[in-house]
This record gives C-alpha cells, sequence and structure tokens, in this order.
C-alpha cells in the first residue's frame, strides 16, 4: 500500500466525523468473521506509546509454537488526529501501517491492543485494519467498550461478550490478579478462532504474550527517545 492509499484509508485529513464514519462503516463490509488462514507460523502483536505529541507504534513478531520473539520494528510520526472514542483508526492506524510494512517477516496473524468487531460500529483497530489491509486480525482490550458479558471467576473461564443481541467476542480470565481482558475477532477469524490463538499465546500474564511484549518494546522505544531528546538539550 502506497501512501496515497494509507493516508485515504487512515489519515482524518480535512474529513468531517461523518465522513470518516462514513468511510468506517464502507470498510467493515469487507470484514469477514470466519477462519481464512493456514498453519500459523508467525504471530505479532502491535501496540502504541506517545511521547509529547508524537506517537509510536510497534510490531513485534513471534514464533506461534514457541513464542519467541523473531523480529521488532517501530515508526514514529506526528499525532494529527486527537482522541474521539470509536474514531482510533484514524489516530493510530496510518502509523500501525508504517510500522507493519518494515516487517521482514510477515505475520499469518496480528494481534492488537484494541478492539475488533466488539465496538460500536463493529469498526475497531484490528476490524478496521485487517479489512483494508486484507490480513487475519484479532482485537484484545483491556475493558468493554459496548455489550455486556457474564464475569468469569476463575482463570481460563471465558463468557460471551452480546451487543445489540449478537456475540461480538469473549471475556476471558486470563490472570488470578487481573480482570478479564475481551477477545474479538477483526478479519478473518472467527470467534472460536480467536478464543482459541489468544489462549495459545498466554503466559501467565493478563496478556497474550504479542501484545505484552509489544507493550514493554513500545515503552522501550519511549524510553530511548525520551533520552536521546534530554542528551541533545
Amino acid at each position: 500500500m502506497d501512501k496515497k492509499e494509507t493516508d485515504y484509508w487512515f489519515s482524518p485529513g480535512s474529513r468531517t466525523l461523518e465522513e470518516l464514519r462514513a468511510l468506517q462503516e464502507e470498510v467493515i463490509k469487507d470484514a469477514k468473521i470466519r477462519d481464512d488462514y493456514g498453519k500459523i507460523k508467525w504471530i505479532a502483536g502491535t501496540d502504541c506509546a506517545y511521547f509529547d505529541d508524537r506517537i509510536i507504534c510497534v510490531m513485534v513478531v513471534l514464533d506461534y509454537d514457541t513464542l519467541e520473539v523473531k523480529e521488532k520494528k517501530y515508526s514514529v510520526e506526528d499525532v494529527v488526529f486527537p482522541y474521539i472514542p470509536t474514531y482510533l483508526n484514524f489516530r493510530e492506524g496510518r502509523n500501525i501501517v508504517s510500522a507493519y510494512q518494515k516487517l521482514e517477516i510477515e505475520p499469518d496473524i496480528l494481534i492488537f491492543d484494541s478492539c475488533g468487531i466488539n465496538h460500536p460500529f463493529r469498526a475497531g483497530m484490528a476490524s478496521y485494519f485487517g479489512a483494508v489491509m486484507d490480513v487475519p486480525t484479532i482485537g484484545v482490550s483491556k475493558k468493554i467498550l459496548c455489550g455486556t458479558a457474564e464475569e468469569p471467576a476463575g482463570v481460563g473461564e471465558y463468557h460471551k461478550l452480546i451487543h445489540q443481541g449478537r456475540q461480538v467476542g469473549w471475556s476471558l480470565k486470563s490472570n488470578r490478579r487481573s480482570n478479564p481482558i475481551i477477545v474479538a475477532p477483526g478479519h478473518r477469524v472467527s470467534l472460536e478462532g480467536c478464543l482459541r490463538i489468544v489462549r495459545h499465546c498466554m503466559k501467565g500474564y493478563k496478556l497474550p504474550e504479542p501484545t505484552r511484549l509489544a507493550h514493554i518494546y513500545a515503552n522501550d522505544v519511549k524510553k530511548c527517545l525520551s533520552l536521546h531528546m534530554e542528551n541533545r538539550t
């Protein structure tokens, strides 16, 4: 995807919120909530951090069987859009694309620290990015954006997340000391598939390894940039 295409799908430009919402609705028509991927060899996690008026987006690629890190990339760009709930695609999306396109290893599945179809307009970052880029994606968020679910009690327990009469994800108790996480399909992954993959990626922490390690890496990059700026002053 070249810069012009990236800007069209992920940059707000001069478009109104109504126009951006219409763009989300156009994209989500192409989202496929079914398993449409082959054998998983590489799985990646992505996360973002903020530094002054800049945004850091990272990609961490892991071996799916061993969960060992195989590649890390990041991108830093200026923030061009304010934080507005349900419009995260246009705040972080362009920079996530930039980090993704730097990868030498192409992930078979990409897990976002964000929502998938568990979004009021089914257009969470995982769904939107997945449908635009046509890659299999899963969203893992730390709280419910929309819908309701029974609270899972024991580690490994999970319950359906329901929004407007349809299932949009799962509430999964991943760690004894933590609140449940929300797992949802983004694109080309089924409801059952996203839960199976995320559970495979758990190593006793609240978050699955791909997004947990991406979060750590994003903060490491942020610290390095901060130190670099301090040394320049």
